[in-house]
């Protein structure tokens, strides 16, 4: 599993989390994002497609 799918304490967050996350990123579709946002809108993206293939197991 990748480590980007788990969070600092260690549980593994849903598809659904994860798309919550991403729109928040996206407060207002006319304002362009941040070099930081873009990084992590890209991080974002990739835990998202690892948790709707199903990569992600929830943590015991």
């Amino acid at each position: 599993m990748s480590p980007d799918l788990v969070t600092p304490c260690g549980v593994v967050r849903s598809a659904a989390e994860v798309n919550e996350q991403i729109r928040a990123l996206w407060s207002h579709p006319q304002v362009p994002l941040t070099a930081a946002q873009r990084e992590e809108y890209a991080r974002l993206c990739a835990e998202l497609r690892q948790a709707e293939r199903g990569d992600a197991v929830e943590a015991a």
